[in-house]
């Protein structure tokens, strides 16, 4: 098959963990065709969506890893799948890009996840769909609202809604020390929304990424575990990173999303679970392949892989 991802420059890639990475090894392996290219290379031209894209070679150095061809214009539909790996934040470029993949889905390009589901799918709203499996939560802009919420759960958590890796998350404890700077400043006065939840205990044992992938759901988790006096459990803010077995109640949340988010065309999922609580259900480019599988020897990559074929079959 030919694949092409749409990724951050290639430079920029964490090699010893980056997951997109690990999708192109597994894909390269199985005699697949890979092709790359940035966001800024998809453009709508005489009439159809096509990618300024590159052949791309993964070498086993770790030094000089890839190897580029040169750069051909293809529609999006001449690809048998388009991966779309561009890291957050889920700006208006981004949306910009979503637009033109679901011009692309209409002329028959086959886009993983699928840019309406994306679009669709904040990273933080989508929990309010299944108020039963979340924390206590308020979304406002408004400093009063989130004052009465602390008042009632005295412990919070408070975030934007643009946040990545833990950056903009700040605890209020029942003191309530800084709760007005803090929003106003995370709020801009007003002009954000933000997320507020009840503290979660649970975070000692880990701010857990689940994988949902094709409908079905890794058997290990990457529970990222806060170090010293950090609340933040996010790899990118300094936790641990610890693959452990799914518990009975984080399997039976997971298996019952995984369907449903599935169907919708949300074919690799991150959900995000503290105790049994769903935090996030991360869409645009979930990672921790290689940490699971390093950890558990669950091989991630090759799951995803065989279950790529299948949905292409």
């Amino acid at each position: 098959m030919n694949l092409l991802f749409i990724a951050d420059p290639l430079e920029s890639f964490k090699i010893s963990k980056d997951s997109t990475l690990a999708m192109m090894r597994v894909a390269q392996e199985a005699g697949h065709q890979l092709w790359f290219c940035q966001s800024r290379n998809i453009l709508w031209r005489d009439d159809f969506v096509v990618a300024d894209c590159q052949p791309l070679d993964i070498k086993p150095s770790g030094t000089a890893w890839f190897e580029l061809g040169s750069v051909e214009d293809r529609p999006l539909n001449t690809f048998d799948a388009v991966m779309m790996r561009t890291d957050p934040p889920f700006d208006i470029e981004y949306l910009n890009t979503t637009w033109l993949l679901s011009a692309a889905v209409r002329q028959g390009a086959k886009v993983f996840n699928n840019p309406m589901a994306i679009r669709d799918h904040s990273e933080k709203i989508s929990i309010t769909e299944f108020p039963e499996l979340i924390p206590p939560t308020l979304i406002t802009r408004e400093l009063s609202a989130i004052e009465v919420f602390h008042q009632e759960h005295q412990d919070i958590v408070i975030k934007p809604l643009d946040g990545m890796g833990g950056m903009g998350v700040f605890r209020v404890g029942p003191d309530g020390l800084n709760l007005a700077s803090i929003v106003e400043t995370l709020g801009e006065n007003g002009a954000r929304t933000l997320m507020v939840q009840r503290f979660l205990p649970e975070i000692a044992q880990g701010d857990k990424r689940v994988l949902l992938i094709g409908g079905e759901v890794v058997p290990f988790a990457l529970a990222r575990i806060p170090q010293g006096s950090e609340i933040r459990g996010n790899l990118a803010a300094g936790g641990k990173g610890v693959a452990m077995p799914l518990t009975d109640a984080e399997l039976k949340v997971a298996e019952r999303l995984a369907p449903i988010l599935n169907a919708r065309g949300l074919f690799l999922v991150g959900l995000d679970l503290i105790g049994a609580y769903v935090t996030e259900i991360n869409v645009t480019s979930p990672t921790c392949f290689i940490e699971i599988t390093e950890q558990s020897g669950f091989d991630v990559p090759k799951f995803w892989l065989t279950a790529l074929e299948k949905a292409l079959a």
